[in-house]
C-alpha cells in the first residue's frame, strides 16, 4: 500500500517536472498548472502557424543578395527556426570563395541572417555577381532541406 507521504513525494516530483518543462517559476500547484495550460496554448498556436506556413509555401527561406562595390549584402529570412541552416549557408559561401566580413544572425523563433561578404581572391578572373551568390546560397539551402528530410 502506498503511503500518503509517498503520494506527496510523487506529486511533488511531477510538479517539479511540469515546472521545468514549462519554465514556470510558480510555487503553488494551481499556478504551475495555469502556467502549463498557457504553455500548451502557446504550443498549439505555434503548430497552427507552422501548418499555415507549410500550406502557403512560406516555409522556404527568402533570399536577397545585393552587390555593393566589391562586397555582397546577403539576407536570408524564414518564419521558422531552421536548426543547422547556417552551417550550410556558410559552406555555400566557402564554396564560392566568399569571406564573411560581418554578420547578424537570429535563430530564436525564425531564422534571420544578414551578412556582408567579400571575395577572398579579388584578382580571380571568374565573375561573381549577385545572381551567382543567390544560386549558391539556394543550393546550400536545398542541401539543408534534403538533410533535414532524411532525419
Amino acid at each position: 500500500m502506498v503511503s500518503i507521504e509517498q503520494e506527496r513525494e510523487a506529486m511533488f516530483k511531477k510538479l517539479q517536472l511540469l515546472r521545468s518543462i514549462t519554465n514556470s517559476h510558480a510555487h503553488d500547484k494551481a499556478s504551475v498548472v495555469l502556467d502549463a495550460s498557457k504553455y500548451i496554448k502557446d504550443l498549439k498556436q505555434r503548430v497552427e502557424r507552422l501548418n499555415q506556413d507549410i500550406a502557403t509555401g512560406q516555409n522556404f527561406p527568402t533570399i536577397r543578395v545585393e552587390e555593393q562595390e566589391d562586397d555582397f549584402l546577403i539576407k536570408v529570412f524564414t518564419t521558422r527556426n531552421c536548426q543547422g541552416l547556417l552551417v550550410f549557408i556558410l559552406e555555400a559561401f566557402e564554396e564560392l570563395g566568399l569571406e564573411v566580413l560581418q554578420a547578424t544572425i537570429s535563430t530564436s523563433d525564425s531564422f534571420i541572417l544578414e551578412a556582408i561578404a567579400t571575395r577572398e581572391n579579388k584578382e580571380a578572373d571568374d565573375h561573381i555577381d549577385d545572381r551567382v551568390v543567390k544560386q549558391v546560397v539556394l543550393r546550400g539551402i536545398q542541401k539543408w532541406i534534403e538533410g533535414s528530410e532524411q532525419e
